[in-house]
């Protein structure tokens, strides 16, 4: 890493203004120019600077603190366990303050990661900005991970369009850097994931058979399971569905080898969505029932499969069940807190309340006036032409054919909407 561009960190870090740095050093003009690398100081002066900084500037712990960065740098990628995370994070934090490490930049970029593991999101952001300033001088490999970084953070808060758009600016660096053939796996595997979010299908497919042809060469059979779900469910939107079951299948066997209860009720969970797709409605509560009978699974997932369980049993007209559901859909939501993202649950929740107790004007005001809404403002397709329908075919029983004709061609203009996309 250059000195100039260094001491820039090191000041922005701190919180130094050009001015308070330079007083009675050089002049702010001059090092400007040495922190955009437009002249070279002689040693004295990188010497003062780095003393108002509080910098070291004896790099002999320079190789110790190198592999420290790469041993956290893997744990980041593997997601270990996030005490050992953030004690090695303090660890490098106090070392990185006081030396002067070619590794500073690296590491400042991998605080995006950390962050977004920790869930703390604000944090992140709060790195990026502080980045921005000093992006001009990252050479091509700081790049690709300042781009893969910021694409985790739009997932994160679900722009999936910046996101791919990172991801993809991050793929052209790779033309220029040699990187483990593992990480160029997880590029495309999140790619793969993106683009199954935008329902760019043919694209999650080529991006999951990409990484998982080097995740199987590498025996990462976790890695592999998770490209299979990719594929299952592309699959299953192209209505190939003996491909899609048997990939799902293959996940489930790779989550079973490796005692991965997540891959496995990961697997349950969408043969649930595909079951249910098909019109299968037996089938798909059976992998629906194992998801929200299992207290290892992370609540957002069981309020997922217990909501869809409630779906199939109201479409079934198997009422006393979806009424017992409901009940435990309640208690869950209840105790999930603010972790969880509740309005789509509350809203579906209270709408199949509403029908199976036929309150008319409940269920067609909170459908009506906020459930559907709320889609749209979220693009929730799938849903969007669920509740559409539903409400189209409850207000054609209440003999409110007009209105129910606006539902049906809501659905209807929604789901051409998402074959076209």
């Amino acid at each position: 890493m250059e000195i100039g561009s260094f001491i820039k960190l090191q000041r922005v870090k701190k919180g130094m203004t050009q001015e308070e740095l330079a007083n009675g050093i050089v002049s702010m003009s001059y090092l400007s120019k040495i922190e955009n690398l437009r002249t070279e100081a002689s040693p004295e002066v990188i010497s003062l600077l780095c003393t108002r900084l509080g910098i070291d500037l004896n790099s002999e712990n320079d190789i110790t603190i190198k592999e420290k960065c790469e041993q956290w740098y893997s744990m980041l990628f593997d997601v270990s366990d996030k005490e050992e995370i953030i004690e090695m994070y303090n660890e490098l934090s106090e070392l990185l303050a006081m030396t002067r490490s070619d590794s500073l930049m690296m590491f400042e970029i991998h605080k995006i990661r950390y962050f977004l593991i920790l869930g703390q999101i604000e944090n992140a952001l709060e790195q990026i900005n502080s980045l921005n300033e000093v992006s001009g001088t990252f050479d091509n490999l700081h790049q690709y991970y300042w781009y893969k970084f910021k694409g985790n953070y739009a997932s994160t808060n679900s722009e999936s369009n910046q996101a791919l758009k990172m991801y993809k600016l991050a793929e052209e660096k790779l033309k220029q850097i040699h990187l483990p053939e593992e990480e160029i796996a997880d590029l495309q595997y999140i790619m793969a994931i993106t683009h199954s979010i935008l329902l760019n299908t043919l694209e999650a497919i080529e991006y999951s058979n990409k990484a998982i042809d080097i995740f199987q060469k590498a025996y990462n059979f976790i890695r592999c399971a998770q490209c299979h779900i990719v594929l299952g469910i592309s699959f299953r939107r192209i209505k190939m569905y003996d491909k899609s079951i048997k990939h799902y299948n293959l996940a489930r066997h790779l989550g079973e080898l490796n005692k991965n209860n997540h891959i496995i009720q990961l697997t349950n969970q969408n043969l649930g969505y595909l079951y249910a797709s098909i019109g299968d409605s037996k089938e798909a509560i059976k992998y629906f029932i194992k998801v929200v009978d299992d207290q290892e699974v992370n609540i957002d997932e069981r309020l997922s499969a217990i909501t869809n369980l409630i779906k199939e049993y109201y479409k079934i007209h198997k009422l006393d069940e979806a009424k017992d559901v409901l009940v435990k859909a309640k208690q869950l939501l209840n105790s999930s807190g603010k972790d969880v993202s509740n309005k789509l649950y509350e809203y579906t929740i209270l709408t199949y309340t509403y029908a199976i107790k036929k309150q008319d004007d409940l269920f067609i005001s909170l459908v009506m006036d906020e459930f559907i809404p709320y889609l749209q403002k979220r693009k929730d397709y799938a849903n969007l032409i669920v509740f559409s329908n539903m409400l189209g075919k409850y207000l054609e029983g209440l003999g409110r054919y007009k209105d129910s004709v606006k539902y049906y061609k809501l659905a209807n203009l929604t789901y051409e909407e998402v074959v076209n996309l």
